[in-house]
């Protein structure tokens, strides 16, 4: 018997605000809320923001807008700029400084002789010398999807110089735990400490002045580098940071990076440990921080990103409609954010109570095969595409298939996604015998967080099932005339449906160097019918009354956050358990606060050939 992935709790923060309570879902539809939803979503907003709950000024400063000066000034960018100075009619190059800043290598073509005057020293040369001035550049990209304004992981805990990915991964990761509504320790009393496990990543590394940017920069910039830049700065940091400093996993962990795909290769791995029976509850995460001038400057030199120029060809500049997913457009948007799910095998999930937001059927990966380009597209995403269709159909059957699921496309605002997703999915639409098969692109509001896109795609999911609006492509007016569409329905507008009847929806990821994935995703509805089948009327009745008391109490953690109350797990030093006090036997290991043991027994897998 599989056992079933069911997401059980999720958290987290993009452009649009924190993730639980659907609050970054309830921005990206803020104007279909009904009153009661939209204030409680400004509030949520005004308190990561540090400020009143002032409507116009939350909706500027949340979402893709222009870049603010929070990180780094745009309009002031600090680089070297690389000259040679010559002699002038066959003058020595003469200038004085302090002996203190020679090279410990002086160049042979040198002289070097003392003033006299406070350890200073003349320098006089016969040769060019190579030289770097200090410059200033303005960024040719001005629009980002920048975490809510005033929102500041690093005053919420003792970060100590953390890279703003791992800020930023203890922020998401304690949303998730926290809105579970079931104590973490009442997990860890049901399940043995190695069936848990922990599967995140960034796509990048973390690549600021705390992490390997300083690491790479330093020596060239004069300075030192700090024993944490290496160290923090590796793209694993993300699943060992909540290892470490949120749960104190001793389960399985790994980070697998696949580019813009990043969160759906480490969600795969995630359920394939449920659906093996091996593991019990999965952490499924990716944080990135992506918004540092080298690394807009990198994507912008590749022609990836929508410049000023090219946006103000297509209209009047507006930053916020920078990211047009399948209309006249000129490239995407780069964007930071941290999002996490908490998965529970199908009976831990009916035992303890859990919330049932929806579960994970498949997740499907396949490269592109031989390339032109590393970064171009290429044919793996259809097959990605094709099997998780094909999954539905065999859970679901053709008609639900047909009628009751939407795609969620990578759709990132360039001229080359618009063209070739769309023509994958029009394809397959075609090949299944839909005709008017609905897709949208949350990118729009939220721009390209890489590693947490498909993360940013399935919280919006979760959202749609709550609320019964599908978020629109609201900010391109009309689709490109290269765009395919006879089978598809681009939702260009925010979209009304029945939750109860929206059966699943399908996850798009394409990544660089050809990483394609999609996953199947399962609504409430059919992961709590599927629930009932196979444990019976009556202990679907016990677990709903458990339930009662998990959803009060993840009501509770709303209404304490909401009003500011809520502080970050960061366990730094804490529970610190040694290998001295392990209590080790043959076939267990027990470890101290851990009430089951470790089963250290164990079968033959190769019984036949041994």
């Amino acid at each position: 018997m599989t056992r079933l992935p069911v997401i059980v709790g999720f958290g987290g923060i993009n452009p649009a605000g924190r993730s639980s309570g659907h609050h970054a879902y309830r921005r990206t539809v803020f104007d279909k809320l009904p009153a009661s939803k939209s204030q409680e979503t400004l509030k949520a907003l005004a308190v990561l923001m540090n400020c009143p709950v002032d409507e116009t000024h939350i909706l500027n400063h949340t979402l893709i807008r222009k870049l603010e000066t929070n990180l780094f000034d745009p309009a002031d960018i600090r680089l070297n700029k690389s000259a040679q100075m010559d002699p002038v009619e066959n003058e020595a190059i003469e200038f004085t400084m302090k002996r203190s800043h020679l090279p410990a290598r002086i160049p042979p073509d040198w002289e070097v002789s003392d003033t006299g005057e406070g350890g200073q020293v003349i320098i006089r040369s016969q040769q060019p010398l190579d030289v770097l001035f200090p410059d200033r550049r303005q960024s040719k990209v001005n629009s980002a999807g920048q975490l809510p304004s005033g929102f500041d992981p690093e005053s919420l805990y003792q970060s100590r110089n953390h890279p703003r990915g791992l800020q930023l991964t203890v922020y998401g990761a304690s949303d998730a735990i926290q809105s579970l509504g079931i104590p973490w320790q009442a997990v860890k009393d049901k399940v043995p400490a190695d069936q848990f496990s922990v599967y995140a990543s960034s796509a990048m590394g973390q690549l600021d002045n705390n992490g390997s940017g300083a690491m790479l920069q330093s020596t060239m910039m004069g300075k030192r580098v700090s024993s944490k830049n290496c160290a923090l700065g590796l793209a694993q940091m993300t699943a060992d940071f909540v290892n470490a400093y949120v749960i104190g996993s001793v389960g399985s962990t790994g980070a697998n990076v696949g580019a813009c795909a990043t969160f759906l290769y480490n969600l795969r791995q995630g359920i394939q440990d449920i659906r093996s029976g091996k593991y019990r509850v999965v952490i499924v995460g990716s944080s990135e921080a992506p918004l540092t001038p080298e690394v807009i400057e990198g994507y912008r030199t590749m022609g990836a990103l929508a410049e000023d120029d090219a946006l103000a060809r297509l209209g009047p500049l507006n930053h916020q409609l920078a990211c047009r997913p399948f209309g006249d457009n000129c490239g995407f948007t780069l964007a930071e954010a941290s999002q996490f799910l908490v998965l529970f095998d199908d009976e831990l999930a009916m035992e303890l109570g859990a919330h049932i937001y929806g579960s994970v059927a498949d997740v499907f990966i396949n490269a592109d095969g031989f390339k032109k380009s590393i970064p171009g597209p290429g044919i793996g995403n259809y097959i990605t595409v094709g099997k998780a269709m094909a999954t539905i159909k065999a859970i679901l059957g053709e008609e639900n298939l047909k009628h009751n699921t939407y795609m969620q496309a990578h759709g990132t605002g360039t001229p080359q996604n618009r063209v070739t997703e769309s023509h994958i999915f029009n394809e397959l639409a075609k090949a299944y015998g839909m005709k008017d098969w609905p897709v949208t692109a949350i990118k729009a509001y939220l721009g390209h967080s890489l590693s947490c896109a498909s993360a940013d795609q399935i919280i919006s999911s979760l959202g749609v099932w709550q609320d019964g609006i599908i978020p629109g492509i609201q900010t391109t007016p009309a689709l490109a005339e290269d765009v395919h569409h006879s089978h598809l329905d681009f939702l260009l507008k925010h979209t009304e449906i029945n939750p109860s009847t929206m059966a699943a929806t399908l996850i798009n990821s394409k990544g660089f160097g050809g990483n394609n994935a999609t996953a199947a995703i399962l609504s409430p509805t059919v992961t709590e019918s599927m629930l009932l089948k196979r444990y019976g009327k009556k202990r679907f009745m016990e677990y709903q009354q458990t339930h009662q008391g998990v959803d009060a109490a993840t009501r509770a953690y709303e209404e304490q956050t909401i009003a500011g109350n809520t502080e970050l797990i960061y366990q730094f030093g804490q529970g610190v358990v040694e290998g001295s006090e392990l209590a080790i036997e043959a076939d267990h290991i027990s470890i101290p606060g851990q009430q089951k043991k470790i089963d250290l027994t164990a079968t033959n897998p190769y019984a036949d050939m041994t």
